[in-house]
């Protein structure tokens, strides 16, 4: 097995023994299902006993068992996604739109300032909206100590636990357990470091509101439920604040994660299909003239766009393969753990035809309206797993993207000759799969006034 990729090896098992595929793997059933009718059939259709979680051997040394999209399905998971719902619920996070848009502005600006680290401020415009939602934090455009918080411990744990590393710690735990000075130690120093940025990233953010709300009334998601908790008696108070700091800090964590990787793809794909942004272009002149940028009230008008997020999504799945499912109780296999192969999904030659490239018209009609086909349905996971923020998430990474497409060109960057540098890109393969920074060049479009920009995001 390829532990770094293993939908790659997923993908070989796929091409030689079909859709689904069962495997052994250290005394345990794997159940590998590649295509999308198979995991709705099984993780929807049957979620009741298909919602579990398996034992993934890093998650408790390096801290990440705060994050209730790993949590084994239970009371403690039920109380965190309660919460989690009642802010991100799809009739709430119309609420977001404005903070979202003048994040995406803020977006550009910072781009432009230093477009050689867009990776950076992709990191930062998406924990932005998180920490604006969770916590009524606003964080400052660069160097914000709680977004440096969260991007540090994104730097260690999500390289720390990859599927790999989860395997060798299921085989070895005494590896946690070894002298710093041992060889072979450096994992147990791994897990220490990412387990102290876990703490900081849970208990900082909800301290600041604690001290706000000690001053002045203040609405978030953490106040909110700070205030509604007040009414319960211990031990269940107790159970409660626990299951918000999870839960809140788990908003915080995803929406980095995965939006930031989504917008890496979306750059790269740019980069390498110039052709695409300029037909975006022309959408977006054509419905908003060079007068205003465009809103999310315009998303309807542009099918283009939708097209181009679409096929972003489909492209490079930043969940190469989805967080595992794990039933409760028999039903085929016994204790099986289930993966659904996303990267299959996404690179079905029938659905998806030449599906290596990047093509958003694919999910257009000749006429030019969109089709009933949107790789969301699986790339947000499948029934009672799914991802609880996909509403939140989707209207972000869509209007970061019309909003770079309406301000900004991708073009390759230049060598010392002045020759294209061509990109071939290398992943990081963690939690989330995305690619590794790379150079390009980054340029506001001509007729763009950065002075203009700059003013609307104080209106």
């Amino acid at each position: 097995m390829d532990t770094v990729e293993l939908f790659n090896t997923f993908a070989e098992w796929h091409a030689e023994y079909g859709d689904i595929v069962h495997s052994r793997v250290l005394n345990q059933d794997v159940i590998i299902l590649g295509k999308q009718p198979l995991a709705c059939d099984l993780l929807e259709k049957r979620s009741q006993i298909y919602s579990d979680r398996p034992f993934i051997a890093t998650l408790k040394p390096f801290g990440l068992d705060f994050d209730f999209a790993f949590t084994p399905y239970g009371d403690h998971w039920r109380l965190c996604r309660r919460i989690f719902h009642q802010t991100f619920r799809d009739d709430n996070v119309v609420t977001f739109r404005p903070m979202q848009l003048r994040r995406a502005r803020q977006l550009v600006v910072n781009m432009l300032d230093q477009p050689d680290q867009y990776a950076f401020h992709y990191a930062t415009f998406s924990a932005a909206i998180a920490l604006s939602a969770v916590y009524d934090y606003e964080p400052s455009p660069r160097s914000d100590p709680i977004v440096q918080t969260v991007d540090k411990f994104h730097e260690v744990c999500m390289s720390g636990t990859t599927p790999g590393k989860a395997v060798l710690l299921g085989l070895f735990p005494f590896l946690l357990q070894i002298p710093d000075w041992f060889p072979g130690s450096s994992l147990k120093r791994e897990a220490k470091r990412s387990r102290e940025w876990a703490s900081k990233l849970i208990e900082t953010p909800y301290q600041y509101v604690q001290k706000r709300m000690a001053v002045n009334p203040t609405f978030s998601m953490v106040s909110d439920h700070i205030t509604r908790m007040q009414q319960y008696d211990e031990p269940y108070r107790g159970k409660y604040e626990t299951a918000l700091k999870h839960a809140s800090a788990t908003a915080v964590i995803g929406s980095t994660g995965t939006t930031s990787a989504v917008l890496l793809v979306f750059t790269l794909a740019m980069v390498q299909n110039p052709h695409v942004w300029k037909r975006a272009q022309a959408e977006i002149d054509a419905l908003t003239g060079m007068d205003r940028l465009p809103e999310l009230d315009d998303r309807p008008s542009l099918p283009y766009i939708e097209a181009v997020l679409r096929e972003t999504l489909r492209w490079q799945p930043v969940a190469p393969v989805a967080a595992p499912h794990a039933t409760t109780q028999s039903d085929v296999y016994n204790g099986a753990v289930i993966y659904p192969n996303t990267w299959a999904m996404s690179r079905d030659e029938v659905r998806y035809t030449n599906a290596k490239k990047f093509i958003p018209e694919r999910f257009l009609t000749a006429e030019g309206t969109l089709t009933n086909d949107d790789p969301a349905e699986f790339i947000f996971g499948f029934g009672r797993r799914i991802c609880p923020g996909r509403s939140t998430a989707d209207a972000s990474i869509w209007i970061a993207i019309v909003t770079m497409l309406a301000t900004l060109n991708f073009s390759l960057a230049k060598d010392a000759d002045g020759n294209d540098i061509t990109v071939d890109p290398k992943y990081f393969n963690g939690t989330t799969r995305h690619p590794e920074p790379f150079p390009c060049d980054i340029t506001y479009r001509s007729h763009i006034n950065k002075t203009t920009l700059e003013r609307s995001l104080t209106n």
